[in-house]
């Protein structure tokens, strides 16, 4: 396998979009959450376990750079929250999952929907087709906007295969329809970047 590529099965792309709650429209707009995932072979599935997941990491970046293309172009504008996800099959262990998202893949994603600074949420865990999983969502410029948390929950309904993982990650044009719990605002979030 070319440490520098991971072989896809399939893409699949997930739209979450949320209009009104308790049948109420908020004066904000509608919320727009979507994943995007991508089905690739784990090249550990079935070994022993080996300290060196570079295989993973490495290629990881182009990874990264695709689902933030397509998950940017699913969410139709510029994204606010960001998060990732993985889930290895059974006839791998979850640090293979791990190994797909870290800052090597993040780093790509970030520079793929045209940056953030904050941290990137992530989760991952080991399962079989269909397994589902919540990605965690966070303002992508300072993790502290409480408005801003929330998950979109993704299952791919063939996948993982036991020598497959799936890659995903998540963008939301806004934070929660009608948020109002306080704490430090998008607002004040962006004042603040834009004082350093």
């Amino acid at each position: 396998m070319n440490q520098h590529h991971l072989a896809v099965r399939k893409i699949y792309t997930i739209i979450d979009e949320t209009h009104s709650v308790l049948r109420q429209e908020d004066p904000d707009g509608y919320l727009r959450k979507v994943a995007c995932c991508a089905v690739i072979a784990n090249p550990y599935a079935g070994q022993t376990m080996s300290r060196d997941l570079s295989l993973l990491v490495t290629a990881s970046e182009e990874l990264g750079s695709l689902l933030g293309r397509l998950a940017l172009e699913a969410l139709g504008c510029p994204a606010e929250s960001y998060g990732k996800a993985a889930i290895a099959g059974v006839a791998g262990e979850q640090e293979h999952a791990v190994a797909c998202i870290t800052s090597t893949f993040g780093n790509a994603f970030r520079a793929a929907i045209g940056g953030g600074r904050a941290w990137i949420p992530s989760n991952t865990k080991l399962g079989g087709p269909g397994t589902s999983i919540d990605i965690p969502l966070a303002f992508k410029d300072e993790l502290w906007v409480r408005s801003h948390y929330d998950t979109i929950e993704v299952r791919v309904p063939d996948a993982p295969l036991p020598d497959e993982i799936v890659v995903a990650v998540a963008l939301a044009n806004r934070g929660r329809l009608f948020h109002r719990l306080g704490g430090l605002s998008k607002h004040e979030a962006i004042q603040r970047i834009v004082g350093d």
